[in-house]
């Protein structure tokens, strides 16, 4: 392109694009180069400086997970993550007036167990972020800590940050106030999230899912043993009016037993079969844990209430027939 003055000064006005270009093109080259370096030394540095500090491990299938304390923004950043944390932190519907609460949770903490492989973590733990936002609080008041889900480290974390909380759902929204709980949220909302937080908030939480499990947890955290069977009874009766089916203290049970606590783990079992003495299953729980305990003439008598129950159980007549070759030594 030619540049015409019709002025005197058109030799100064005059450029030859073939000359610009050829003098422009190597910087114009450096500067993208230098631009692509830096770019990526910040890709570079950000993946670093994330992966020393996360802990991840593989599960069965070969997927990877988060295990142990590590920072929420990575969730929104990682492509592992982002996907869903972006799907449902933008899911979660807001009420149209602007929610006062921010001077009310300002001085809560709010430790967030999570599972990376599960749906509920997936779902609660982005749009429990995202009222938290909303409220105009700090991401800095949360913690979250990502558990295991193999066989030999259940629902546990690699410090054992869970020891002593009564962790057998995820996630768990525990609130802390100057480091002492008040008030937490198991696995979904007992209402619906913005409620339950507010509820929080104003001093009238609702009573967590799993009023059940969440009670036996604690009981067997905090009293020995042999005090707890001592006292069977009573606290039988507790359960029946805090338990509302057969899964919750099942679900415990495993719990306790991967993590080998496995007496604890004989008592859950024994109790769900107490409270719910109609549903087979709730024996063959029970059975499980006796013949990994090496009690198998207990362990068969519980396989044969399944079949008294439900007599086509093909999982309680192979293991009865496995138990009574074990019993015959």
């Amino acid at each position: 392109m030619d540049v015409i003055s019709n002025g005197k000064l058109l030799d100064l006005f005059f450029l030859k694009s073939k000359s610009t270009t050829f003098e422009l093109e190597p910087q114009i080259l450096i500067l993208m180069k230098t631009i692509l370096l830096l770019v990526l030394c910040t890709i570079f540095t950000f993946t670093t400086s994330y992966s020393q500090d996360i802990n991840f491990y593989k599960n069965a299938k070969g997927d990877t997970h988060i295990c142990g304390e590590f920072p929420l923004d990575y969730l929104e950043r990682d492509s592992n993550y982002k996907i869903w944390f972006n799907k449902y932190y933008n899911e979660l519907k807001l009420p149209k007036k602007r929610l006062r609460l921010k001077s009310k949770l300002k001085n809560t903490t709010v430790d967030i167990y999570l599972g990376t492989w599960c749906g509920d973590s997936k779902k609660w733990v982005p749009q429990f972020i995202r009222l938290w936002d909303e409220l105009g609080l700090k991401r800095s008041q949360l913690r979250l800590i990502g558990l295991y889900n193999d066989e030999k480290r259940y629902k546990t974390a690699p410090n054992g940050e869970e020891q002593g909380k009564q962790i057998h759902r995820v996630p768990a929204f525990i609130f802390k106030s100057n480091n002492v709980e008040y008030a937490r949220i198991v696995e979904s909302p007992k209402n619906d999230l913005v409620t339950d937080v507010a509820q929080i908030a104003l001093g009238f939480p609702s009573k967590p899912n799993y009023e059940g499990a969440n009670y036996l947890f604690k009981l067997v955290d905090t009293k020995p043993l042999e005090v707890i069977q001592k006292n069977k009874n009573e606290h039988y009766k507790i359960l029946r009016t805090k338990t509302h089916n057969s899964k919750e203290l099942n679900s415990l049970g495993y719990v306790l037993l991967k993590n080998k606590r496995t007496k604890e783990a004989l008592l859950c079992f024994e109790l769900n079969t107490k409270l719910f003495e109609y549903l087979p299953n709730v024996y063959d729980s029970y059975g499980e844990a006796l013949a990994i305990n090496g009690e198998y003439l207990k362990a068969l008598k519980m396989y044969e209430r399944v079949l008294m129950i439900e007599p086509e159980n093909k999982n309680a007549k192979t293991l009865i027939k496995h138990l009574e070759t074990l019993t015959e030594h």
